[in-house]
């Protein structure tokens, strides 16, 4: 390689201990983002810290509790894991000029700043962040953008970063979770309806011209074309709402209930728009919804895992990572997109 690579994998974030005070520090810096919250903040700040993190840092807290591992949060293990698999990928293919990858979070602890800087101390001139949601979002992925922009704002000797915004529709992460959903049929029987279950955003932030609710579509689409299925053998529903507002609908608890008591016996749900099994997934899908659905009537809930560190999902960032580096060296020297 002519310039020393540097990759920088981000995920949400998770509180650094699964205790009221941890959950609150998390839950005080994510829910303060105005991307992630667009009410005014005169209007939010006393709901937030008057209400809001008073009652739920406890309750969060202990869900938290109940999925942490002896390496923490899941979430926060998964993104090491992929960090190790994709440097060890990318070394397979480089030798010893393999770009540096490292992990950040958005929220907490491990931030985009600090990678930065830690690259820049092993010589890296060129960094590749990558947000690990599938489908772009302004209150996930544009708030990567926004501690990137403000990183720049503060450096006088910028190095090159360029963030790839979303991979939703490519041909290899469809064929990635195409092929998690197969293998997960391969050691049981498929069940009546294949629900993907994507988290929710506010349905006002579509309107103002958010492509999130239309990406997923796509994913799901795709994914169901892959697997040839009827279009009565599957459907799309948002999860994980907060507060009183409209969210993207259908909504995934009143779905499965629904379909519980119409008569569906079996269903499996996939959440494509998680890189990481994380609370959401853990807790909120396996958990609180598999109980919804059997309680309704349902006779079987099948939950099939994120791509994690899986093969096929290391490829994925693999390709991400090598396309970048082709069209760099392809070029005179100035920043290409792809």
């Amino acid at each position: 390689m002519s310039n020393k690579w540097g990759v920088i994998l981000v995920n949400l974030g998770t509180p650094e201990a699964p205790t009221p005070a941890g959950v609150r520090r998390f839950l005080a810096e994510f829910l303060s983002d105005p991307r992630v919250v667009e009410i005014p903040r005169l209007i939010w700040k006393p709901i937030l810290y008057g209400i809001i993190l008073p009652f739920r840092a406890k309750r969060v807290a202990k869900l938290y509790k109940e999925i942490w591992t002896e390496k923490g949060s899941p979430l926060k293990s998964i993104t090491e894991d992929q960090t190790a698999a994709l440097q060890t990928r990318l070394s397979e293919i480089y030798g010893v000029e393999a770009p540096s990858v490292v992990y950040a979070m958005t929220y907490g602890a491990v931030k985009l700043a600090d990678r930065v800087a830690e690259l820049e101390g092993r010589g890296v001139e060129r960094i590749l962040v990558l947000p690990l949601y599938p489908q772009y979002s302004a209150t996930t992925t544009a708030a990567v953008y926004d501690q990137y922009a403000q990183l720049l704002s503060q450096q006088r000797n910028i190095s090159d970063l360029i963030v790839h915004k979303s991979y939703y529709a490519r041909d290899d992460y469809i064929h990635a979770l195409t092929a998690s959903v197969r293998a997960y049929w391969e050691a049981r029987e498929p069940a009546n309806k294949l629900l993907f279950s994507f988290h929710g955003i506010p349905k006002r932030c579509v309107e103002l011209g958010d492509p999130y609710f239309d990406q997923c579509q796509a994913t799901a689409q795709r994914v169901a074309n892959e697997l040839k299925l009827n279009d009565d053998a599957w459907a799309v529903s948002f999860q994980s709402r907060l507060g009183r507002a409209e969210w993207l609908k259908p909504y995934t608890d009143q779905l499965l209930s629904e379909w519980a008591k119409s008569g569906v016996s079996s269903v499996d749900v996939i959440c494509p728009a998680f890189a990481a099994d994380c609370l959401e997934t853990i807790e909120e899908i396996d958990g609180e919804n598999r109980e919804l659905f059997l309680g309704s009537g349902g006779q079987e809930y099948g939950v099939i895992p994120c791509l994690n560190s899986n093969p096929e999902h290391i490829a994925v960032m693999s390709n991400i990572v090598e396309e970048y580096v082709r069209v760099t060296h392809r070029s005179t020297g100035n920043q290409h997109f792809v």
